[in-house]
């Protein structure tokens, strides 16, 4: 089964039944840098980590999807999530209103409802 990694509480909910969900407690560095663990360990990315056209310091809230059985170390996997950590990191983070949030895990939740069909 495939492994849906997400800091977002909408994303959690809507999936935790039909898919294994890793829930993080963490920002969105938090989640690429467990994503990219995941992939030194084998698992393949299945969606990119920066998807759809939302700059990495416009929304706290990431969901990335890939494999659930580790194999060998895909390569461009890992340059993939290297290069998103990287770009990240370039963004300063700002101060996100908290009565934007919440339709901030409604886009991401959106995303991966459209990668996952």
């Amino acid at each position: 089964m495939d492994v849906l990694v997400t800091n977002n509480p909408m994303v959690k909910t809507r999936y935790s039944n039909v898919l294994q969900v890793d829930f993080l407690d963490s920002d969105l560095l938090g989640v690429l840098t467990y994503v990219r663990d995941l992939i030194h360990k084998g698992h393949q990315l299945l969606t990119h980590p920066l998807s759809g056209s939302i700059k990495p310091n416009e929304s706290p809230y990431k969901s990335v999807l890939i494999s659930g059985e580790p194999m060998t170390t895909d390569l461009q996997s890992v340059t993939i999530i290297e290069e998103c950590i990287q770009a990240t990191q370039k963004f300063t983070p700002r101060q996100i209103p908290e009565q934007n949030l919440n339709d901030l895990q409604l886009v991401d939740l959106s995303l991966i409802r459209t990668a996952l069909g």
